[in-house]
């Protein structure tokens, strides 16, 4: 049984920890103690925008299992239709297979229905394929290009 809810301060060390937990994070995080501030101010900057929610999902054992953010957009495209990004899904090694990805997952476009989206969205590295699979068992379709540049 997982409990799903915003995520707390004293979370983001685990919350960092699931991020490096495959090759792409571990090229991409720092895990240290303490925690790197950029992580700190990034958390503040979360928490304190109403159009965003960091998510974990937690065990019996009340430990941080998975994670993911949810960014609520507004647009004016659609008739001005609100749009909710799925970012950061990291479930914990041992808990893979085990269906928490999808309950996550579901659980946060739940979410995003309730706040009035209508439409969730979600982009995943090509360097994972097994993730792209799970999001389209789920449902999603990869209906568009995606391109990102760093800066």
């Amino acid at each position: 049984m997982f409990l799903f809810r915003k995520a707390q301060y004293s979370d983001l060390p685990a919350i960092v920890k699931l991020l490096a937990d495959d090759p792409l994070g571990q090229s991409r995080e720092i895990v240290s103690h303490p925690l790197d501030p950029r992580y700190e101010e990034s958390f503040a900057a979360i928490d304190g925008d109403d159009n965003q929610l960091l998510a974990v999902a937690v065990d019996a054992a009340d430990r941080v299992v998975g994670c993911l953010q949810l960014s609520f957009i507004p647009g004016l495209s659609r008739t001005g239709m609100w749009r909710g990004q799925i970012e950061s899904v990291r479930i914990a090694t041992r808990e893979r297979g085990s269906g928490l990805g999808s309950q996550l997952i579901e659980w946060a476009v739940e979410m995003a229905r309730e706040r009035g989206c209508k439409l969730v969205q979600l982009t995943s590295d090509k360097a994972r394929p097994d993730a792209i699979r799970f999001y389209e068992k789920l449902g999603f379709i990869a209906s568009h290009q995606g391109l990102k540049r760093n800066l």
